[in-house]
């Protein structure tokens, strides 16, 4: 973002989570050069979005005190439809999965262990202050209702009914199958050769591919696919109308704003400094 200092809203219920998540986004803020107000009460922070104030990114855990996280985005979209949200998300991905893309997150990563997780989410929040604005469903033409999780062996997770059906199955028939299942031979090579180098470099990937159901019709599908931190894959799909034409295309977004992800590489650490963190406007 050029011009003005950007601001980042810091929402999470422990307060030295807070602390420590503050001091990476300046310590390890590779450019991002922001102003970071901290929140431990949602309310409180809620009351500045009513006072007028307006913020360049938000991150927020799924679980605040007195209120759910999702409730929380929802509401802070209501004050600031466009502001990108960064949900830093305590518990499964495969509990509010569904609900992250229904509230519009920009991005979600769940919480983990040590500093690697902190210095992914500088890079998530790096890229959702470069993007401007944004959702899960931004730029795809996406049924939020349908919704699954690919773990790191490329196997259904989580699916939901509606997910399934689209193909001709029931959630139970997918879990444990490999995504390819899903999708004619050309179109799984795409995905292997287009989308996954992306995606699993921390990207976002937003388009149109063909499906498979079970009974061996294809069908062109809107899709998008999201990395969660630990290599899981997000995914939401709908069909595309009849009529329209059956090709393998999208829009990625790369891990870092004006870099292609390598995709023999794992996700960038990121360096340097330059947030500033407002630690007297901390809201309690």
């Amino acid at each position: 973002m050029g011009g003005a200092q950007p601001t980042v809203l810091l929402v999470d219920g422990d307060r030295d989570e807070v602390e420590l998540v503050a001091e990476y986004l300046e310590r390890q803020g590779s450019g991002i050069d922001a102003r970071v107000t901290t929140a431990t009460d949602p309310m409180a922070a809620l009351e500045r979005f009513e006072g007028g104030e307006r913020f360049d990114c938000v991150v927020s855990d799924s679980r605040l005190p007195g209120m759910d996280g999702i409730r929380f985005v929802e509401t802070v979209r209501e004050y600031q439809p466009g502001v990108p949200v960064v949900l830093f998300a305590s518990g499964e991905a495969s509990d509010v999965a569904g609900r992250v893309v229904e509230a519009g997150v920009t991005d979600f990563l769940e919480k983990g262990f040590g500093a690697d997780q902190y210095t992914m989410l500088v890079r998530r929040v790096n890229h959702a202050l470069a993007d401007g604005d944004g959702a899960f469903d931004d730029e795809a033409d996406v049924e939020l209702d349908r919704v699954a999780v690919i773990g790191r062996d490329e196997r259904f997770e989580t699916v939901d009914e509606e997910y399934a059906a689209l193909y001709g199955y029931t959630a139970e028939e997918v879990r444990g199958r490999h995504w390819a299942d899903l999708h004619p031979e050309s179109a799984a090579e795409h995905v292997r050769s287009h989308i996954l180098p992306v995606v699993q470099a921390g990207g976002q990937w937003s388009g149109r591919s063909e499906g498979c159901r079970a009974d061996g019709t294809r069908f062109t599908e809107s899709k998008l696919v999201q990395a969660l931190d630990d290599g899981r894959l997000l995914v939401a799909v709908s069909e595309l109308p009849a009529g329209q034409e059956t090709t393998e295309q999208g829009t990625a977004e790369p891990a870092e704003a004006g870099r292609e992800p390598d995709a023999a590489s794992g996700p960038d650490s990121g360096a340097g400094a330059g947030a500033e963190v407002d630690t007297e406007a901390e809201v309690d």
